[in-house]
C-alpha cells in the first residue's frame, strides 16, 4: 500500500505540475541590463561567477562550458547544460524523498 501511494503521488505530481516546469519566469521590464538566461555564453558565466563568488570564480573541472554540443553555439551549450542540471536536480530531490 505504501509503494502504491508513492507511485500514485509521483504520477499525480509529474502530470499535474509538469507544465509549470517549462514556463519561463515573468519578465521584469524594469531591468533590461542583464542578458537573457537563454542567450548566455561561457564568458557571461565567467563574469557572473566572479561577481557572485570572487574567491572561487568560474569552476568547470570537466571543461563542458567550452565544448560545443552537436556543433552548435555557446548559447546552445550553456542552455543545454543548464536544463540538464535542473532536470537531474529534480530527479535527485525525488530520490531523496524516497521515490
Amino acid at each position: 500500500l505504501d509503494r502504491q501511494m508513492k507511485t500514485s503521488a509521483l504520477i499525480f505530481c509529474s502530470t499535474a505540475w509538469s507544465g509549470y516546469a517549462f514556463q519561463s519566469a515573468p519578465a521584469n521590464r524594469a531591468d533590461t541590463s542583464r542578458a537573457s538566461p537563454l542567450h548566455e555564453t561561457k564568458a557571461d558565466l565567467e563574469d557572473l561567477a566572479k561577481k557572485l563568488n570572487p574567491v572561487i570564480g568560474y569552476y568547470d573541472p570537466l571543461g563542458l562550458g567550452g565544448s560545443r554540443f552537436a556543433g552548435r553555439s555557446d548559447e546552445f551549450t550553456v542552455g543545454f547544460l543548464r536544463h540538464a542540471e535542473i532536470k537531474h536536480g529534480r530527479v535527485a530531490m525525488l530520490a531523496t524523498a524516497g521515490f
